[in-house]
C-alpha cells in the first residue's frame, strides 16, 4: 500500500517528502500526484522517452508466470535477497522494471515484515503491481531519470530481466544494502531464438553488466540457474508475447511459426543471479 511506503518516496520535482491526502500524494511545495483507483501513483517528472510494456505484454507475462514456469527463477531471487537479510532493521525492497510484481511478491513472502516498492514506466504494469502483494506498493516512474525514492532509503533492490541505472540504485540503497540482479545467459530460450526471431542475448552481457555497475558496486555472489521447461504451443506464444520480441515479430508470422511446432517443446531457462553491495565511497566523477 502506498501509505506504508511514504517515508521511502520523494517528490520527483523537488525531492521533498510526500504525504497522502484525499486520494493524492502531496509535497510541501504544492506538487500533487493523483492516486489511481487501482492503487498506484504516477511520479513521472515529465514525459518519458521509454516505451513501457503494453497491456497485452503484461497480460501474457502474468499468465505465463502464473503457470509456474519461472518459479525456480523466482525462488533463486528470493534466496539471494534473503541470504544476509536476517536482522536487517525495517527491510524495504525496491524492484525496478517490476512488471507484474511476481518476483517482488516472492521476495516479500521470503522476508516477513518487509515492505515492497515496485517501479515501472508502464501503467499496465503498475495496475498489476498494486495488487501483487499486500505489502507491495506500485509507482510509475522512469528509472533513467531520478527515481522518486529518498537517498539510502531501501535495504534491497531488484533488477530482474530489466535495465539498471547504477547511479540511481547506488543512491537509494542503504550503505549496508544489496542489489540483486537476474540476467539471461546465451542459453536462455536458445531453442526458440532463430525459429521465432527472438532478441538474442549478447555474448558479452556479463562483462557489460560488470562494467555498468563497476565503480558503484562490488559483486559478492553469483549463481547460475538452468533447467528445461516443457511448453505447449500456447505457452510458447505467451513467452514470446510477454517480452521485447513481441514488438519485432508480427502476430501473423509468430502464429505461423508457432503452429509449426510440436505439441510440446522443450525450452531451456538459463540465467545468472548476482548479488552486489554498494561501495561506501564513489569517485566524484562517477556520481
Amino acid at each position: 500500500m502506498l501509505t506504508d511506503v511514504l517515508d521511502l518516496l520523494a517528490c520527483p520535482h523537488c525531492g521533498g517528502d510526500l504525504d497522502e491526502s484525499e486520494g493524492a500524494l502531496l509535497c510541501g511545495r504544492g506538487h500533487s500526484f493523483d492516486i489511481a483507483r487501482q492503487g498506484y501513483v504516477s511520479l513521472l517528472s515529465g514525459a518519458s522517452k521509454i516505451t513501457g510494456d503494453s497491456a497485452e505484454m503484461i497480460a501474457a507475462r502474468a499468465t505465463f508466470l502464473d503457470g509456474g514456469h519461472f518459479d525456480p527463477l523466482r525462488a533463486a531471487v528470493a534466496e539471494a535477497t534473503a541470504a544476509d537479510a536476517a536482522g536487517v532493521p525495517d527491510p524495504a525492497v525496491l524492484e525496478v522494471g517490476a512488471g507484474t510484481g511476481h518476483y517482488l511478491a516472492t521476495v516479500l513472502d521470503a522476508l516477513p515484515g518487509a515492505r515492497g516498492l515496485g517501479v515501472d514506466v508502464s501503467k499496465a504494469a503498475a495496475r498489476r503491481l498494486a495488487r501483487s502483494h499486500p505489502r507491495a506498493a506500485a509507482v510509475v516512474a522512469d528509472i533513467w531519470t531520478q527515481l522518486p525514492v529518498r537517498d539510502h532509503a531501501v535495504s534491497h533492490a531488484l533488477s530482474i530481466f530489466a535495465p539498471r541505472n547504477a547511479v540511481e540504485l547506488w543512491r537509494v540503497l542503504r550503505a549496508d544494502g544489496e542489489l540483486v540482479v537476474l540476467t539471461p545467459t546465451t542459453r536462455h530460450l536458445h531453442e526458440l531464438v532463430d525459429l521465432l526471431s527472438l532478441v538474442r542475448v549478447d555474448e558479452n552481457k556479463t562483462a557489460r553488466l560488470g562494467a555498468s555497475l563497476g565503480g558503484h558496486f562490488d559483486r559478492v555472489a553469483r549463481v547460475g540457474v538452468e533447467y528445461p521447461m516443457a511448453l505447449t504451443r500456447t505457452q510458447v506464444d505467451q513467452l514470446v508475447a510477454m517480452g521485447p520480441s513481441a514488438r519485432h515479430l508480427g502476430e501473423q508470422a509468430r502464429a505461423q511459426a508457432i503452429a509449426a511446432l510440436p505439441d510440446t517443446v522443450t525450452v531451456t531457462a538459463s540465467v545468472t543471479v548476482s548479488r552486489y553491495r554498494p561501495l561506501r565511497q564513489v569517485p566524484i566523477a562517477a556520481r
